[in-house]
C-alpha cells in the first residue's frame, strides 16, 4: 500500500484504452525497492546498494524485451527507490493488454500533466500576486511582526515552522517572551521562527481534566489545532502536503515571514478561561502586535455580564495596549445569534468554502454514476468490482448495526469480501461517534475489501456525515446524498441472487470508485459555510441585541490543508499525520490574522481599530461576476446578509490601502459599556477603572465602527462618524443602499479630505415602515481611487417617534 499511495502521486485518472496518440503509462511491478530492503539491510554498503539499484533496472529492461515487441514501446524511466517500477513509451493497446495479464506486474496507469498547487487560500486571496511582492517577497512577508496563539501549542518539528538557513531571529527588541522547554520541546524549538513559547494549565489541573500523559506538560501540540492555526497565519512557504503519500500541493501561511510566539492554553479535551487569560496576559506583556484565538466561551451570558465578563475584559486590555484580537465567530451556525466573539474591540472572524472542491465518483456497472466525498485513491486499473453489502458477507449471527456499520472485522467471511467493493451505512452510531469513518476503512484493509461505499441510513435523514474530508489509503466513497443512496441500493438489490432463506449466493453488482484526492477549481465566489455563527450579537439588559454588528469579517475555513501533530489524540481522523484537512471558523481567524500581520507590515503605526477597520472597509460583498455572495442555510444557497459574513470577504490588496479608516480608542469602549441599556454603571467603574459619565447622550450606535448596527429604530435615530483619510488628499460622494422601511440622509454629501485629515459625517435613520425584522443597506464613500463600505443593519420596531 505504501509504494501504490507513493506512486500516485504522479496520476490522477486510470487507463484510457482509446488511442488517440501515443501515450505514457507508469508500470508497478510486485517486488520491492531498494528503499524497502535497505530498511531491513540496515548495513548495506553503498556499493552492495548501486548493485542492487542497477539489478532492478536490469530486471525491467528484460521484462520488457521478454514480453514486447520490439519497437512497441519506449522506456524512460526505471523507479528503483521508493517504488519498483518503469515508465513506458506505447504507441498501441496491445502493450497495455500484455503489460495487464504478465506476472509480476502490480497496476498499470495513465501518465497525466502535474501542475503546481497550493493550499490554495494564498492563492485564491491574492497573495503571491498582489501582495507579497510588495512586502520584500515571499520570506519578507509579514517580517518584523510577532503572531501570538493562544492554543493547543505548536509541533516545532514540523517544516512549516522550521528556520531556513537565510532567516534570522526578530530584528526587534520589543519582542520580550520566553522559551519553556519541556517534554518533546527542547529549547532548539525557538529557532528564530518561533521565538517564544509557554504553556498554562494550572486551571486544567485543578479542574481534574489535564491528563500529563495526553496533554503534554510543555508547549509542544499533543492536539494538532494549534500546530494547524499557527501555520495558516504564519506557516513558511512552499511546504509540501504529503498526506498517505500523496502530494496534495504546497502549503503556505498568510504572512510567510512573520514570527510566532505561542501560548498553550488549550488542550484536547478544551480549555479553562483562567488559563486563557493568564495566556492572554503573557503574550500582551511580551509584545505580541496581533493575537489569533481560534476558540470561545460554550454559552454566552446576556446582558451586562456578557461584557464585563473576565476574559472580554482582558480582550479590551490587550486591543488598549495596541494588540489586535482576532477571535473565530464560532461554529453554531446557520442559526441566528450564534456568535461566540460578540465584544466590539475584537474582530470576529466568520467561516466560507472556497472555490475548491474535492469530489469522489463513483461508476455503477449500468453506467449509473453518484458523486460523494472521501480522499481516497481510486480502485486499481480500469476494471469493475464486484460490490457486497456488509450484511451479505459477514456470518448470519451478527448483531445488524455492528454489521452495517462495518466497524469490527471480526464478523466479515474473507473469501466473501476479498477484492469486493463493500456497502456500509451510516448509522446513529456515528452520530454518537460510537463509529467512524476512519474505522470503516482499517477494517476493509484488514479484510482485504478493494474498497467501501458508505449510504445514508434512511432513519437518520440527510445529516451532515462526520470526517468525509478523512484521507484514505484505500478507494472509498461516502454518498451523502439520500437519493444517491437509494439508488445504489436499488441497483445492487436487482443485481444480487438470493436463496429462499434470502441469503446473497451470487453478486452481480459492480462499480469503480474514481479518485477523490484530485482537487476542482470552480471559479465561483466563495459561499458563507452552514456551520459558520452568525449574527445579530449578543441580547442585552433589556433583551435587544447589542448595536454591534458580528461577525465583523469572512475569510476561507473550510477544507484548509495545514499543519499537524502526527502523534495527536485529538482527532482521529487525522491521527498519525503531519498535514490535515480541516474546517471551521477555527481556520478562518489564522487567515486573518495572518493578513492583519501583512497590513501590519505595510503600516506599522497603525492600531487594532485601523487594520479592522481596512479590512471590513474594503471587504468583498459580491463575486467576480457582481452576483452577491451567497450562505449555506438549512440544504441551501440563499443570499447573505452581514449578520452572515460581517462587511464581507476579505480583499487583501485593498484591505492594504483602505483611503480612510475608522478610528477607536479605549475612551470609545468604555463609552459604549456605559451605553449598554440596562447596565449596572457602577460595575463598568469597577471593571474597568473608569466612571461612566454622569450625562452620557452616548449610544451604542455611535461607536466609531465600520459599521451601523441599530437594533430598535423608534421614529429617527442620528448617528455620528468620524473618518480619517490615510492617502491623498481625495473628494469622497456618499451613496446610500437604505434598509427596508428606513430612509437614510448622510451630511455631507460629498466632501473633499486632506492627507491625514478627518471627517465628521452625520447619518439619520428615519423609520418608514415597521419590519420586524432586520433589514440591511450599506453606506459606501465613492472617491477616484478609493471606495469605502459601510454596512447597515436595521431593527425598525415603530415608525413613528415615542
Amino acid at each position: 500500500m505504501a509504494l501504490f499511495s507513493t506512486f500516485l502521486l504522479c496520476f490522477s485518472t486510470v487507463i484510457n484504452l482509446v488511442f488517440a496518440e501515443a501515450k505514457v503509462y507508469m508500470v508497478l511491478m510486485e517486488d520491492k525497492p531498494t528503499f524497502s530492503l535497505t530498511t531491513k539491510q540496515k548495513y548495506m554498503s553503498d556499493k552492495d546498494y548501486t548493485v542492487h539499484k542497477e539489478q532492478i533496472s536490469s530486471s525491467h529492461t528484460i521484462f520488457l524485451e521478454s514480453h514486447l515487441q520490439k519497437g512497441s514501446y519506449t522506456k524512460l524511466y526505471s523507479y528503483t527507490h521508493l517504488l519498483n517500477g518503469f515508465a513506458i513509451h506505447v504507441t498501441s493497446k496491445e502493450v497495455l493488454s500484455i503489460l495487464r495479464n504478465t506476472t509480476g506486474v502490480r497496476s498499470v496507469h495513465e501518465d497525466v500533466k502535474i501542475e503546481k498547487l497550493t493550499t490554495h487560500t494564498p492563492d485564491f486571496l491574492g497573495l503571491p500576486a498582489h501582495i507579497w511582492p510588495r512586502l520584500g517577497g515571499v520570506e519578507g512577508a509579514g517580517e518584523g511582526v510577532v503572531i501570538g496563539f493562544i492554543d493547543t501549542g505548536i509541533n516545532p518539528n514540523h517544516p512549516s515552522f522550521m528556520t531556513s538557513s537565510s532567516s534570522g531571529f526578530l530584528n526587534s527588541t520589543k519582542f520580550k517572551g520566553k522559551c519553556d522547554t519541556g517534554e518533546l520541546f527542547p529549547s532548539t524549538a525557538c529557532n528564530g521562527k518561533i521565538i517564544g513559547a509557554q504553556y498554562f494549565a494550572h486551571g486544567a489541573i485543578a479542574n481534574g481534566e489535564f491528563n500529563a500523559t495526553r496533554d503534554v506538560s510543555s508547549p509542544y501540540d499533543a492536539d494538532g489545532h494549534g500546530s494547524h492555526t499557527a501555520s495558516i497565519a504564519a506557516g513558511n512557504h512552499d511546504i509540501r502536503v504529503i498526506v498517505d503519500g500523496f502530494d496534495y500541493g504546497a502549503a503556505s501561511g498568510m504572512a510567510p515571514g512573520a514570527r510566532i510566539a505561542v501560548y498553550k492554553a488549550l488542550y484536547t479535551f478544551g480549555g479553562y478561561m483562567s488559563d486563557v487569560v493568564a495566556a492572554v496576559d503573557q503574550a500582551v506583556e511580551d509584545g505580541v502586535d496581533i493575537l489569533s484565538l481560534s476558540a470561545g466561551p460554550s454559552s454566552v451570558p446576556s446582558g451586562d455580564s456578557a461584557f464585563l465578563d473576565v476574559l472580554e475584559l482582558q480582550l479590551l486590555f490587550a486591543t488598549k495596549a495596541g494588540v489586535l484580537v482576532v477571535q473565530a465567530a464560532g461554529n453554531g451556525g446557520p442559526s441566528s445569534s450564534s456568535v461566540i466573539s460578540f465584544s466590539p474591540w475584537i474582530t470576529s472572524v466568520a467561516a466560507s468554502i472556497t472555490d475548491r472542491k474535492y469530489n469522489t465518483t463513483i461508476v455503477l456497472g449500468n453506467g449509473q454514476s453518484f458523486t460523494g466525498t472521501g480522499l481516497s485513491p481510486p480502485t486499481d486499473g480500469e476494471i469493475d468490482y464486484n460490490i457486497a453489502a456488509a450484511a451479505d458477507v459477514c456470518v448470519r449471527n451478527a448483531t445488524i448495526i455492528t454489521v452495517d456499520s462495518c466497524q469490527n472485522p471480526e464478523p466479515f467471511i474473507r473469501p466473501l469480501v476479498y477484492r469486493r467493493l463493500i456497502i456500509c451505512t451510516y448509522t446513529f452510531e456515528y452520530e454518537y461517534e460510537a463509529a467512524s469513518i476512519a474505522t470503516v476503512a482499517d477494517t476493509m484493509m484488514e479484510i482485504g475489501a478493494a474498497g467501501f461505499i458508505i449510504t445514508l441510513d434512511p432513519n437518520i435523514g440527510p445529516e451532515v456525515v462526520k470526517g468525509t474530508m478523512l484521507t484514505l489509503q484505500i478507494p472509498a466513497i461516502v454518498l451523502n446524498d439520500m437519493q444517491a443512496s437509494s439508488a445504489l441500493w436499488e441497483y445492487y438489490n436487482a443485481n444480487t441472487i438470493r436463496d429462499k432463506r434470502g441469503q446473497a449466493v451470487a453478486f452481480a453488482a459492480k462499480a469503480r470508485i474514481l479518485d477523490g484526492r484530485q482537487a476542482l477549481y470552480t471559479g465561483q465566489a466563495p459561499v458563507v459555510a452552514s456551520y459558520s455563527s452568525r449574527g445579530p450579537d449578543v441580547k442585552n439588559a433589556l433583551m435587544q441585541t447589542v448595536d454591534v454588528l458580528k461577525p465583523n469579517v469572512m475569510a476561507p475555513g473550510t477544507s484548509i490543508w495545514a499543519a499537524w501533530s502526527p502523534d495527536s489524540e485529538g482527532d482521529k481522523y487525522v491521527k498519525g499525520q503531519s498535514f490535515a484537512l480541516i474546517s471551521g471558523t477555527s481556520m478562518a481567524t489564522p487567515h486573518i490574522a495572518g493578513i492583519a500581520a501583512l497590513i501590519k507590515q505595510r503600516h506599522p503605526k497603525w492600531g487594532p481599530d485601523a487594520i479592522t477597520s481596512a479590512m471590513m472597509t474594503t471587504a468583498d460583498r459580491t463575486g467576480h461576476s457582481g452576483a452577491p455572495i451567497l450562505a449555506e442555510s438549512s440544504n441551501e444557497l440563499i443570499q447573505a446578509t452581514p449578520f452572515d459574513f460581517g462587511a464581507g470577504s476579505i480583499n487583501v490588496s485593498q484591505a492594504m490601502k483602505p483611503g480612510l479608516i475608522f478610528n477607536v480608542t479605549f475612551k470609545h469602549y468604555v463609552q459604549f459599556l456605559c451605553a449598554v441599556p440596562g447596565i449596572d454603571v457602577k460595575s463598568v467603574k469597577k471593571a474597568v477603572g473608569v466612571a461612566c459619565p454622569t450625562k452620557n447622550k452616548f449610544k451604542c450606535s455611535d461607536l466609531n465602527l465600520a459599521s451601523v448596527t441599530i437594533s430598535n429604530l423608534v421614529g429617527k435615530r442620528k448617528v455620528i462618524r468620524y473618518i480619517k483619510n490615510v492617502s491623498h488628499k481625495e473628494k469622497y460622494t456618499v451613496h446610500i443602499k437604505e434598509p427596508l422601511g428606513v430612509n437614510v440622509t448622510v451630511v455631507p454629501e460629498s466632501f473633499r479630505i486632506k492627507r491625514r485629515g478627518s471627517r465628521r459625517l452625520r447619518l439619520v435613520f428615519e423609520a418608514i415602515e415597521a419590519t420586524n425584522a432586520y433589514t440591511f443597506g450599506e453606506m459606501v464613500l465613492k472617491g477616484k481611487k478609493h471606495i469605502v463600505r459601510v454596512p447597515l443593519a436595521v431593527y425598525v420596531g415603530s415608525a413613528s417617534s415615542s
